[in-house]
């Protein structure tokens, strides 16, 4: 269907032009289309302009918005444009459109399908979550962020009230919750897991732990992975996928040892149709009393062993003969048994020759500097020499590749210098579950240093501190807040291959401008890069339009 001019010649020599909407009907005589006129609109000269502009606008109800606009322009129906704002787009965009395609918004709809606010609470959670992946704030400042400076589909404007009240709905379903958003990610990504991989950090709170109520029962001083012993902490607790997807969070008071979480973390995931949950640990908390403990409390676990010569459990398995397994590249593995019956205990033993012409070449330059350091002893007398001495055998890397003479002299230590190039490229893993295979092992400690980007990645880009928070269920509510943001950060990074801090970055040069004019409102995006769109082309989310969105002027 369409706007038919006709033209007719005039006996005078001049020419009429009329307006017809027609539309074209096949002539199986003529075996051709022919125009059939449903409408004449009378001479071109005369017509009512009114009359098409209605009918533009009552079409354009049923258009894309910049076919809408594209119409007006086809009528003459523009104006001068003003540039009224503009806010950022990209990153909300994406996190939207993600959101979405997990079915988080389905999810926290049925869930709250019974109460009645205002504002949605998906819209407000989703904010929310967008707003510590984009740009963290205290939820005060969510008000002008969310108004003024980024475009959050569904939601123009928001209360920190709002904000506080939708918190406190979103932790009354958190168990639910996670547990539908597991089943949600696995089905989406295909994701393994059968093997899941269990790691604790903490998180300060910088108030005087005089200052805290007595009462309070979830911030506590204990052991701080922070190194701040001296203020109250929580403990936050993540189970990882083997693609690094953290499918779940939990939250206990400061004072909690990772040791006590165990069962409770066993509870947590019955029912999910999960294959094991493995404690992954670094080498600063594999004593032997706490992996009795673990396993006490039925758990395995994966941990790192410190590697010193001397050390029993590494001469012994250092000694042990047999050839290393080829797993990937730069990566070989070697599984060793030590002891017999309760004395028994399985390492693998990890090879990485890449990795060992690191730690070779880190060696060599530093062995570089220090024999430059003994020359420069020599040009020193008296009390500068022996201050200058002292330094250098008490300094923590340099002293390890010393001795010193009899008549005081410092010397290069060559046979520690040997046993270091033993270690090259090496590290010892434990285990408890005989059931993994060498390989399994290793890549499952690798998975620890995905565990560990997650919590750098909460406490940095998500920012998790400061916490504008002091009730026990907003610190808990918050922290859920990092965990959805985190879910949705990390799954753009696995899919695309970029980090979030540089992808966000891409993104927030993309912006929705607001114009207006005698007709009306329009909202234009950004003309997107080739980089911008391949972003959203590799996550399958489909980017945003010209024209988000069109108001004619009633």
């Amino acid at each position: 269907m369409y706007i038919r001019r006709v033209s007719r010649k005039n006996k005078n020599g001049s020419t009429t032009a009329y307006l017809q909407l027609a539309h074209n009907e096949w002539d199986p005589v003529a075996k051709h289309a022919k125009a059939k006129v449903i409408y004449s609109f009378g001479r071109e000269d005369e017509i009512d302009r009114s009359v098409l502009e209605r009918l533009v606008q009552s079409i354009a109800r049923y258009l894309t918005p910049e076919a809408a606009l594209q119409a007006q322009n086809a009528i003459g129906e523009t104006a001068e444009f003003l540039f009224r704002s503009s806010k950022r787009l990209g990153g909300a965009w994406l996190l939207h459109q993600l959101w979405q395609k997990i079915g988080l918004d389905a999810i926290l709809e049925k869930l709250f399908k019974d109460r009645k606010y205002q504002s949605s609470i998906e819209r407000l959670i989703f904010a929310m979550v967008a707003n510590r992946a984009l740009n963290p704030s205290s939820k005060l400042a969510m008000e002008d962020w969310v108004k003024d400076e980024v475009y959050i589909p569904g939601l123009s404007e928001v209360g920190s009230q709002q904000l506080y009240r939708a918190m406190d709905e979103l932790l009354e379903v958190q168990s639910e919750l996670a547990h539908q958003i597991y089943c949600a990610v696995s089905d989406l990504l295909n994701l393994e897991v059968d093997l899941l991989y269990f790691d604790t950090t903490s998180s300060y709170f910088e108030v005087d732990p005089f200052d805290v109520p007595e009462d309070d029962d979830l911030r506590k001083q204990g052991f701080s992975k922070d190194k701040r012993p001296d203020l109250v902490q929580v403990v936050i607790g993540l189970a990882v996928t083997r693609q690094g997807i953290p499918i779940r969070s939990w939250v206990w008071p400061g004072n909690t040892s990772d040791m006590s979480v165990v069962n409770q973390v066993k509870r947590d995931l019955v029912g999910w149709k999960l294959g094991r949950v493995i404690s992954v640990m670094d080498r600063g908390f594999t004593s032997e009393e706490n992996l009795r403990t673990l396993q006490r409390a039925g758990g395995h676990y994966i941990a790192g062993e410190k590697m010193r010569s001397g050390k029993e459990t590494t001469d012994a398995a250092m000694s042990r003969k047999g050839r290393y397994h080829h797993v990937r590249e730069n990566l070989q593995v070697k599984d060793i048994v030590v002891g017999d019956g309760e004395a028994r205990k399985r390492y693998v033993l990890v090879h990485n020759p890449k990795e060992a012409e690191r730690d070779r070449l880190r060696r060599k330059e530093l062995i570089e500097r220090l024999e430059a350091e003994l020359e420069g002893l020599k040009q020193l007398s008296n009390q500068a020499h022996t201050k200058a001495a002292c330094r250098l055998r008490t300094h923590p890397t340099y002293g390890k590749y010393l001795r010193q003479l009899k008549d005081g002299t410092l010397k290069l230590d060559k046979q520690a210098i040997r046993d270091a190039e033993k270690y090259d490229g090496k590290y010892l893993i434990r285990t408890s579950d005989d059931t993994l295979s060498a390989e399994d092992v290793a890549l499952g400690y690798k998975q620890l240093v995905d565990v560990e980007d997650a919590f750098r990645t909460l406490k940095t880009t998500l920012e998790l501190r400061p916490m504008y928070h002091r009730l026990e269920n907003r610190i808990r509510a918050h922290i859920l807040l990092c965990w959805l943001a985190l879910l949705l950060v990390r799954i753009i990074e696995e899919e695309t291959g970029e980090t979030w801090t540089a992808l966000r970055k891409e993104l927030d040069r993309i912006h929705l401008g607001h114009f207006s004019s005698n007709n009306g409102d329009v909202y234009q995006s950004t003309e997107l890069t080739p980089k911008q769109r391949k972003t959203f082309d590799t996550l399958g989310i489909e980017a945003p339009p010209k024209f988000l969105k069109i108001q004619p002027k009633a």
